[in-house]
């Protein structure tokens, strides 16, 4: 049953590092290229989006982990999920304090309504969202080491 819940928390926290890897590298450089305002429609559809699905993909990314943690208290590699799960709290708090206000902003806005330093704000969110890529990355990355 341990085995079952830690590939589960891998899978779940690795899928969660692959989308917001893309969305980093990929989609907002394939967003930022195109002409006009095709960029900033995209992301705020993507924001909206994501914004909707994302909450519960982090907190259940974190619920798995420390299930992991009290049902494997004793194995080896305990440590290194604790590790990733503190790593996992730094994004979730780093999002709500640093992404989320900017990205409600955001999924707002259309040609019309957005501001003027809208670049500037979708430009501080990807500065933001770099680092916290590294952070689920590095979890991740414990997560793996720790099933090893």
């Amino acid at each position: 049953m341990l085995s079952a819940l830690e590939v589960c928390t891998i899978v779940v926290v690795g899928l969660m590092v692959g989308v917001e890897f893309s969305v980093a590298f990929v989609i907002n450089p394939i967003l930022n290229a195109l002409p006009e305002d095709s960029g900033q429609r995209g992301r705020s559809h993507g924001g909206r989006m994501l914004g909707a699905v994302m909450p519960f993909w982090y907190i259940g990314s974190l619920v798995l982990c420390t299930v992991w943690v009290i049902a494997g208290w004793q194995r080896p590699g305990v440590d290194l999920v604790i590790i990733a799960a503190a790593l996992l709290i730094v994004s979730v708090i780093m999002s709500l304090l640093l992404l989320v206000p900017i990205n409600n902003r955001g999924k707002t806005w259309t040609t019309e309504n957005r501001p003027k330093d809208w670049k500037e704000q979708m430009n501080r969110w990807d500065r933001y969202h770099y680092l916290r890529v590294v952070i689920i990355i590095a979890a991740f990355a414990l997560l793996a080491t720790a099933l090893a």
